[in-house]
């Protein structure tokens, strides 16, 4: 495993506890020798993470949208910061640059992104990992939600053992490279 996108907020919501724990995920990817591959933005929960792998001297890749520069300022700081033409292609280029995924305390962007590239894992589009980084219980309710699929018959426990949940960065990093390694 070479690199990790994290799908995560562009806001920093109202809990401090995100923030932090955005930045200590950012510094433990580049701890460990790998890329962040994130939206692009200096704002909210996703420029904390990519300055704190930058803290780290990791390196930080960037893929922005050109219509959404007015809704989110780009990080001019990274290692790379590509702009494309559409949300397809930055999902697309995301999924390329990545070798895992996190979902990190977001919101319908997040979700949706996140759940197209664990839906390609589902479907043998793919054999990289994905995680949810459940902090401070922000997960729960979605968790829960997935354990309901599955006790009603829409999510098979094969499609659930796709799926690293994790409370700590840590845990997740730890989780996601197990799983690359035993694809």
């Amino acid at each position: 495993m070479r690199s990790v996108c994290v799908f995560l907020g562009s806001t920093p919501g109202h809990n401090p506890a995100f923030g932090a724990a955005a930045e200590a995920l950012g510094r433990e990817i580049a701890r460990r020798g790998l890329a962040t591959v994130y939206g692009g933005s200096n704002t909210g929960l996703m420029k904390r993470l990519a300055d704190g792998a930058l803290a780290e001297g990791g390196p930080v890749h960037g893929v922005s949208v050109g219509g959404l520069k007015d809704l989110e300022i780009q990080h001019q700081g990274l290692t790379t910061l590509e702009v494309v033409a559409t949300m397809h292609a930055r999902k697309a280029r995301m999924a390329e640059l990545a070798d895992a995924f996190i979902a990190f305390p977001g919101g319908i962007g997040t979700f949706e992104e996140f759940f197209e590239v664990f839906t390609w894992a589902r479907l043998g589009l793919h054999t990289k990992p994905c995680g949810v980084l459940n902090i401070e219980g922000y997960y729960d309710p979605l968790l829960e939600l997935l354990d309901h699929a599955e006790r009603e018959g829409f999510v098979r426990p094969i499609d659930q053992a796709l799926l690293v949940r994790a409370t700590t960065p840590e845990a997740m990093l730890d989780g996601l490279q197990e799983r690359w390694d035993g694809r």
